[in-house]
């Protein structure tokens, strides 16, 4: 392992034991929100508690994270494109947005890091989101909004469980799965006209 990939291994490192040491604080103030029950949740499947700053689109959003505005990108997941420089409004891009919008304002929001997935290309952190321990991939991939991607450094905790959901919603041809052809292993075909 070289000296870049030790050095971003323990930068995702510090975040993670950063975050999972203010959980009693976040808890504190949250108080309303969250029950016993609910941390001991949290704690015991490493959750982390953040709070929604913004909803970017159907697979990003924006958090407040130990007092830090991070955006956070979901793994394993992607949805077609509402927001990206260069590109036009896909399919289903807009329900998948606001879709994701409503699941991460309808409770108590945690995230849960992968071991070796800290941040992609762009700077984002790498998560799974939950919203009142309900993850919001699993949602968008059985509703047909999303895909599975970007299975980049295996094995992930959730894969085969992902998979099924995204099989559920291709046999059922929810959303993305309705249009032939739209769903191709890069990404999505087509604009809305």
């Amino acid at each position: 392992m070289g000296p870049s990939k030790i050095k971003k291994g323990l930068a995702g490192s510090a975040l993670i034991a950063s975050a999972l040491l203010t959980v009693s604080h976040s808890v504190q103030l949250n108080s309303g929100k969250l029950n016993t029950e609910s941390v001991t949740r949290i704690i015991q499947t490493g959750q982390i508690p953040v709070t929604i700053v913004e909803t970017i689109d159907g697979d990003t959003i924006k958090v407040k994270l130990n007092g830090k505005v991070e955006t956070v990108r979901y793994l394993l997941i992607d949805t077609p494109e509402s927001k990206k420089p260069g590109s036009c409004v896909q399919p289903y891009a807009v329900e998948a947005s606001k879709r994701n919008n409503q699941l991460v304002r309808s409770g108590t929001l945690t995230l849960e890091f992968e071991q070796g997935a800290g941040r992609d290309a762009y700077g984002r952190l790498l998560a799974y989101v939950y919203e009142d321990g309900q993850s919001v991939a699993e949602t968008l991939l059985k509703e047909g909004l999303a895909r599975v991607a970007y299975i980049i450094k295996p094995p992930y905790k959730y894969l085969s469980i992902y998979q099924d959901d995204e099989t559920f919603a291709k046999r059922n041809k929810e959303m993305i799965w309705s249009k032939t052809n739209y769903v191709t292993n890069w990404g999505f075909n087509g604009c809305v006209e």
